[in-house]
């Protein structure tokens, strides 16, 4: 038989760490074991029961057929109401992509623009899937870190010295996936000064954690900021956090109409449209009432300002206070180079995880996944008692390592 060879595009790139992760703590509760799961980044809340219904309405009305390859009329309307009343921003039906998740609105988006040799800057952490995405598509990603000491934010003389000629896209994630971390106004008004310099960088500005910040957080993206920005920026948003819907697979953005057109071709040769019956649903989401999020937000303050506390009280974990989504990124420096009771030695922050989840049952993701180590993320998208519980147990494990 003749054996199977991948291509050389999907040789460049891996798995997600961070499904790898969520698919081994399943395994293990699976087997038996008592396992707490920290590593999805996925609300443990429920998906609200008005968006339910209309799911369940245009289930019952035929709503079922295939729809405009991106995004049926309807949500594009909800969406484009959406970026005016939370972001000033102004777009009109062709300026809006709807697609099957936000990953997909990033992947299509780098598929219909990056040529062999040109470059994304991300900043690290960064979610684990910008730098593959961008290989995936023939570009080469351009990995600026950042520092604890900082917040985990670009500085702007660190985004000035990242651009070349060959910059396509700078790649801005606020609030950040895997730290939480939240550019106020001025930290914006200070990136996009530098972006205002070189006209040939595009604006790639993931804004799905928007809604979920703390502690009066005032939340702004960078086209709203400087309007200068607006025909090379695309803003891009879901339902998958704020909404609690992130297996119902819809994303969206808006943008130039160019880039726009672009992406939807590139949907109309691979996946088509989203779920139809998602879409309706969303539309039922961004144009419902929305208090709810203020409930489910103080919920994941009290999370946050629990998980903080209880780490930064384990030996050798520092952990900062992040503004905003349902993450902690914390330092594990401190305990690098012990050695658990079992004689395994701590060398790396992968080595870290592996190991509390073997001795304590508790999942989380390294850092080096994220392009920053030595720390590891935690997901409090679950209950406050889990997390005590889980807390505990981190607390117990760096206890015990010597």
């Amino acid at each position: 038989m003749t054996s199977f060879q991948s291509s050389t595009a999907l040789q460049r790139i891996k798995p997600s760490p961070t499904l790898a992760a969520t698919q081994m703590a399943r395994d293990l509760k699976a087997q038996g074991r008592d396992v707490i799961s920290l590593g999805a980044g996925e609300p443990d809340f429920d998906t609200p029961d008005f968006v339910k219904e209309a799911a369940i309405k245009a289930i019952r009305d035929g709503k079922t057929k295939y729809t405009n390859v991106d995004g049926i009329p309807e949500l594009k309307e909800a969406i484009i109401a959406k970026f005016k009343r939370d972001n000033d921003l102004n777009y009109e039906i062709g300026q809006i992509n709807v697609a099957p998740g936000g990953k997909a609105v990033l992947y299509n988006a780098f598929v219909a623009t990056l040529n062999p040799g040109d470059e994304v800057i991300i900043p690290a952490p960064y979610w684990v899937s910008y730098p593959d995405m961008a290989l995936l598509a023939g570009g080469q990603p351009v990995i600026v870190p950042t520092t604890q000491e900082r917040n985990f934010k670009l500085t702007p003389e660190d985004l000035e010295r990242a651009i070349t000629p060959k910059t396509k896209w700078f790649v801005f994630n606020s609030p950040s996936n895997p730290t939480g971390a939240a550019y106020t106004r001025e930290e914006v008004k200070a990136l996009t000064d530098v972006l205002m310099r070189h006209p040939h960088v595009w604006i790639m500005s993931d804004d799905m954690y928007e809604h979920i910040v703390y502690d009066d957080f005032d939340f702004t993206t960078p086209a709203q900021i400087e309007p200068g920005l607006y025909d090379r920026t695309l803003t891009i948003n879901g339902v998958s956090k704020a909404y609690a819907m992130t297996g119902w697979r819809l994303g969206y953005a808006g943008g130039p109409q160019p880039l726009i057109k672009a992406m939807a071709k590139v949907m109309s040769q691979s996946t088509s449209n989203p779920c139809s019956i998602t879409q309706y649903a969303s539309v039922a989401a961004l144009n419902g009432d929305q208090s709810f999020l203020i409930e489910r937000n103080n919920a994941f303050k009290e999370r946050r300002n629990l998980v903080v506390d209880m780490l930064n009280e384990a030996e050798g974990l520092s952990c900062a206070k992040p503004e905003g989504a349902f993450y902690v990124y914390p330092s594990c420096a401190g305990t690098i180079g012990k050695t658990t009771p079992d004689g395994a030695k701590i060398a790396s922050d992968e080595d870290f995880t592996t190991e509390l989840i073997k001795a304590e049952g508790v999942s989380a993701v390294f850092g080096a996944a994220f392009g920053l180590a030595p720390f590891f993320r935690v997901s409090y998208a679950a209950s406050i008692e889990d997390m005590r519980e889980a807390c505990t147990r981190i607390q117990r494990f760096c206890a015990s390592l010597k």
